[in-house]
C-alpha cells in the first residue's frame, strides 16, 4: 500500500491560506446553488404531495392536465357520488364534494404586481374530506353567502385577503370571514367559498372535479372498472387525490431542476477550473519539496494520492460549507407560479438525505476533476530536476 505524507499535506495547505480559501469559497458557492435548486424542487413536490390524501379519490376529465381544465357535467357528477364505492355518513349522504376551481387576479401586498390565485368552490363535506384544513382565525363561510375563507399563504401576500376585507371577483364583492391553514399543503395558497355561489358567479353549470372518500380504500380497481363499464363516465378518470397532486408537481419540479442544473453546470466549470489552477500553482511552488519527498523514498503514486487528497479535502470542505448555508433556506417560504394550475403556490425549501448525498457527491467530483491533472504532473516530476530547484 502506498505511503501518503499526510502531515505534509496539512502543513502545505495551511501555508496557502488565501488560495485554499478562494478555492473552498468557489466550491461552496456552487454547492449552495446546486443544493438550493434541489431543495426548491423537493419543496414544491412536498407541498403538492401533502395537498392530497390516499383516503380520498378525485375524479377529473381524462384529458385535463389540472383541475381548472377539467369539466364534469352535473348529471355525471350525480352518477359518481352515488356509486357504491363512495362512503356515506350516518345519515346516508355521500361524503363527497363537487368542486368548482377557477382563477382570479389579486394584487400583491406592497404593489409588487398581480398574480393568479385559485378560488375553490366546495360543498359542506369539503372540509371533512381534508382534516388538515383548519380555520385558525375568524369563522367558516356560510352556505349561500358571498363569503370566503383565505389560505394562510394568501392572506400574507395579497391585498384584500385579510379578515373583514372584501375581494372582487366574478362580478361581485366577497367578504373574507376566516383564515385557514392546511399544514403547508397547496391548499394554503387557495381561497375557498360555497360551491353554488362560486359556480353562479362564474356562470358555471358544470363542476371541475369531484372528491370523495371511499367506503373501502382498497376498492380503487373496482371503482376504475365501474367507470370503464359505464358509457356516461367514459370521459372521466378516478385517481387517488394524493396521486393526482403528485402528478401536478412533476412537471414543475422537473423544470426547476433542469433550469437550476444548467446554471449550476456553468458555475461548477468555473469552480473546477479554479481548483485546478490552485493545485497547479501548488505543484509549481513545491517542486523542490516534491523532489525531496521522492528522494526520501515516497513513490510516484504516493505523491499523486497526496495532491489528489488535498484537492478532495478542499472540495469536501467547500461542499459542507455550501450545504450548511443552503440548509438555512428551510426557514424561508417563497412563492412561484404553479405550471400545472397557472396560479400562485407558496412553498418552503426542503432538505432530504438524498439531496445531502448528491451535494457532497457533486463537490467530490469537482475536487476529483480539479485535482487529478495537477496530481499527475506532480507525480511525474523527475527527482533530479525537482531537487535542482532547491
Amino acid at each position: 500500500m502506498a505511503r501518503i505524507p499526510y502531515k505534509y499535506i496539512v502543513r502545505s495547505a495551511s501555508s496557502r491560506r488565501l488560495t485554499a480559501f478562494m478555492t473552498l469559497a468557489g466550491i461552496a458557492l456552487v454547492v449552495f446553488v446546486f443544493t438550493a435548486v434541489l431543495m426548491m424542487a423537493n419543496g414544491v413536490q412536498r407541498t403538492l404531495r401533502s395537498t392530497g390524501s390516499d383516503d380520498n379519490v378525485m375524479v377529473a376529465r381524462k384529458a385535463a392536465m389540472s383541475e381548472i381544465m377539467s369539466i364534469i357535467d352535473r348529471e355525471a357528477a350525480g352518477i359518481v357520488t352515488h356509486l357504491p364505492q363512495v362512503a356515506r355518513d350516518a345519515n346516508g349522504r355521500p361524503i363527497s364534494s363537487k368542486e368548482v376551481v377557477v382563477i382570479i387576479n389579486l394584487t400583491k401586498i406592497g404593489g409588487d404586481g398581480i398574480s393568479n390565485v385559485i378560488v375553490r368552490g366546495v360543498e359542506e363535506a369539503g372540509l371533512e374530506l381534508r382534516p388538515q384544513v383548519r380555520v385558525v382565525e375568524g369563522r367558516m363561510f356560510r352556505t349561500g353567502a358571498r363569503e370566503v375563507i383565505a389560505g394562510s399563504g394568501i392572506t400574507k401576500r395579497f391585498e384584500g385577503a385579510q379578515i373583514g376585507q372584501r375581494i372582487k371577483f366574478g362580478g361581485d364583492f366577497w367578504t373574507v370571514v376566516g383564515i385557514f391553514e392546511a399544514d403547508g399543503s397547496g391548499f394554503d395558497s387557495e381561497i375557498w367559498g360555497d360551491l353554488n355561489q362560486v359556480a353562479d358567479a362564474f356562470k358555471r353549470s358544470s363542476v371541475s372535479t369531484i372528491t370523495f372518500r371511499m367506503h373501502n380504500p382498497e376498492d380503487l380497481a373496482a371503482l376504475v372498472s365501474s367507470f370503464e363499464r359505464d358509457n356516461r363516465l367514459q370521459y372521466f378518470i378516478p385517481k387517488r387525490e394524493k396521486a393526482f397532486f403528485e402528478e401536478q408537481s412533476e412537471m414543475m419540479a422537473a423544470f426547476i431542476r433542469i433550469l437550476g442544473l444548467f446554471v449550476t453546470v456553468i458555475f461548477s466549470a468555473g469552480a473546477t477550473i479554479g481548483a485546478m489552477i490552485t493545485m497547479y500553482g501548488a505543484v509549481a511552488n513545491r517542486t523542490a519539496e516534491i523532489g525531496t519527498l521522492r528522494a526520501l523514498g515516497f513513490q510516484r503514486r504516493s505523491i499523486l494520492l497526496a495532491f489528489l487528497l488535498e484537492s478532495l479535502v478542499l472540495s469536501l470542505a467547500g461542499g459542507l460549507t455550501g450545504l450548511g448555508l443552503a440548509s438555512l433556506l428551510q426557514f424561508f417560504t417563497i412563492s412561484t407560479l404553479n405550471f400545472g394550475s397557472f396560479s400562485e403556490l407558496a412553498f418552503s425549501f426542503a432538505l432530504s438525505p438524498s439531496i445531502i448525498a448528491n451535494s457532497l457527491g457533486f463537490s467530490f467530483v469537482m475536487g476529483l476533476l480539479g485535482g487529478f491533472l495537477p496530481a499527475v504532473r506532480a507525480a511525474r516530476l523527475n527527482i533530479i530536476h525537482a531537487l535542482r530547484a532547491v
